[in-house]
């Protein structure tokens, strides 16, 4: 009997010691953690959360998005600007500006009255913006190709920018809450062109009559960006079939494309287009001076 006594002191002795514990492993589990992004995602989630039951924008990829960009809402574009996203003025936006330091100096950059303009203007940017267009056939709980696409149609030229948006979203478990909005309504992107992917870039087929104004209002991209994008120059007029990159091409072509053969009718700009390479690349790559002329049946590296 006493035996069976000391048994069941001990066995209630570590329930209540696992219970005492549960605490300390909760604490425990958000060590790692940064306070500032745990407090930005409860200030900022049901926002998210709403503006994707909106837009099909994922609530897991707008919060990360808000996180990385604003520094968990502690950048002064954030701060004095309530701009969580980085977005810059464009040829659409008539509202205040202000200038910030970016991938050059004293770039244009929107400014919002609310954070939650901001979180509005971000969807409509996604959804409007034409070279995004494809993301919105995926699940909305695929935040991984979510975050992959964001960086292949150019939001950002950081090449690790998938890859941290995914770390974020899975180390504070922000996929959960996609699931709030897996049965919300699409709303199609506004567009006149299909976009396509290809060479992990977006872009699209010129028509007659497109002129790289038209087409940068239509993308939201600088017509002087999708010049340099697509190694052309602003004399150029864009004829009918015209591959245009909506963000910056490759180095080199993909590993399935290893060399090209010219053809009758090629030129070193129609190779980098084709294969998604900057043109002085191509040249460097294949010790080329600009004068280059192809000649059928040369090869050119493409790697």
């Amino acid at each position: 009997m006493e035996r069976s006594r000391r048994n069941c002191t001990t066995t209630a002795f570590s329930f209540i010691l696992v219970l005492l514990l549960l605490p300390l492993q909760a604490i425990h589990a958000q060590k790692g953690r940064n306070a500032n992004y745990l407090a930005y995602i409860d200030n900022y989630c049901d926002m998210a959360v709403d503006q994707m039951k909106k837009y099909k924008v994922p609530a897991s990829i707008t919060l990360a998005q808000g996180l990385l960009e604003s520094g968990a809402g502690r950048s002064e574009l954030a701060r004095k600007s309530n701009n969580h996203f980085g977005i810059k003025c464009g040829n659409s936006w008539r509202g205040k500006t202000v200038r910030h330091d970016d991938d050059a100096r004293n770039e244009c950059f929107r400014v919002y009255k609310h954070p939650k303009e901001s979180y509005e203007d971000h969807s409509m940017f996604l959804t409007r913006g034409a070279r995004y267009a494809f993301l919105f056939k995926l699940s909305i709980t695929d935040y991984k190709g979510w975050a992959r696409g964001l960086r292949k149609a150019g939001y950002a030229t950081d090449p690790s920018y998938a890859n941290r948006l995914i770390t974020i979203i899975e180390d504070y478990e922000l996929y959960k809450y996609d699931r709030k909005g897996s049965k919300a309504p699409s709303i199609a992107p506004i567009m006149q062109h299909q976009v396509y992917l290809s060479n992990d870039l977006a872009y699209i087929v010129a028509r007659n009559g497109d002129t790289f104004k038209s087409l940068a209002k239509e993308t939201g991209i600088g017509w002087r960006k999708l010049m340099k994008y697509n190694d052309l120059h602003k004399e150029y007029t864009l004829v009918d079939g015209d591959i245009i990159y909506l963000c910056r091409k490759n180095k080199k072509a993909t590993k399935i494309y290893t060399v090209h053969i010219i053809k009758d009718g090629d030129s070193m700009h129609s190779i980098s287009q084709m294969y998604g390479i900057r043109l002085k690349n191509l040249y460097k790559m294949n010790r080329k001076d600009p004068d280059y002329i192809p000649e059928i049946g040369q090869r050119l590296r493409l790697r």
